[in-house]
């Protein structure tokens, strides 16, 4: 079943941030764009070279005004503690949020249940609470913070013009499409 247009679960969890814990919920979400980065576990192999990926583009994420949110079924302390041991994760600017009762894993169903782990989820959320994309991917396989903004940003385009679409690999300040009859078989 797809989850675009499903508006997100009601939550509130604990994050570590800033040096610091955080309570999030999805009040907190609402009103802006907001990506939610679920991954297996803290202390793993693949996890931290694609949460290293997303702090050394978070800055260009925030000038699109949108929050990352890691999401792993971890808790905040763990959180913190693979923070204070790791120089990979000590890049990190974003909300990561703690998940060890999987409402949120469930809620994006992406809970893996027999192992009480997250698959490796990437949901773009807009400011009224919906996915507008996901992706999901095998446990083996990191995923490209260039793409997932490149798609963030096409996602933001055609919501501010819907009468626009982006056409493949469409980067920010290309031509865009305008859908019409006169299209059709053209292109």
């Amino acid at each position: 079943m797809s989850q675009i247009g499903k508006e997100i679960v009601d939550f509130k969890v604990q994050a570590y941030v800033n040096e610091d814990f955080k309570t999030v919920s999805k009040e907190d979400v609402l009103g802006k764009w907001s990506i939610f980065f679920f991954y297996p576990a803290d202390f793993t192999f693949v996890c931290p070279t694609e949460l290293e990926d997303l702090a050394n583009k978070y800055d260009e994420f925030a000038a699109t005004g949108t929050e990352i949110y890691s999401v792993s079924t971890d808790t905040h302390f763990v959180h913190k503690a693979w923070h204070d041991t790791s120089d990979t994760i000590k890049k990190i600017k974003y909300p990561m949020l703690a998940d060890p009762t999987g409402v949120l894993s469930r809620g994006f169903d992406v809970m893996i249940e027999e192992a009480g782990l997250a698959e490796r989820g990437t949901f773009i959320v807009n400011p009224q609470g919906e996915i507008v994309a996901y992706e999901v991917v095998a446990g083996n396989v990191g995923r490209n913070a260039d793409e997932l903004l490149r798609r963030l940003k096409a996602l933001q385009f055609v919501a501010e013009h819907p009468a626009e679409v982006c056409p493949a690999k469409w980067e920010e300040g290309a031509k865009t499409l305008e859908p019409s009859i006169d299209l059709v078989g053209k292109i």
